[in-house]
């Protein structure tokens, strides 16, 4: 915003000042000017802090739900592996009045 303002400009912009405010109210003026710009940059910093904290926040609740289905797959995967296992244990055993050979 200010990168095309040089020297000359500054001096302008600094008598023009002057001679609204006069020599005693400009260094009031001068620390008004700095305190509100101050107030700006940590409010536009808060501001980014929390945008950056939201975006993190979502990042992290998509990962989580792709863990939770993974999870649930894998949950799954074992239940059906022990459900087979369950069924191989039970077609290998003896039934009543069978001989075990």
């Amino acid at each position: 915003m200010f990168g095309s303002i040089g020297l000359p400009e500054l001096i302008v912009i600094f008598i023009i000042a002057l001679l609204i405010f006069g020599p005693k109210k400009l260094p009031e003026v001068g620390k008004s000017v700095g305190k509100a710009i101050r107030e700006f940059k940590k409010a536009s910093d808060e501001l980014r802090t929390k945008v950056e904290d939201e975006i993190n926040a979502t990042e992290i609740k998509t990962e989580i739900k792709e863990v939770q289905k993974d999870l649930n797959s894998v949950t799954s995967d074992l239940n059906e592996l022990q459900n087979s296992i369950k069924k191989d244990i039970k077609g290998d055993e003896p039934r009543e009045g069978q001989k075990v050979s």
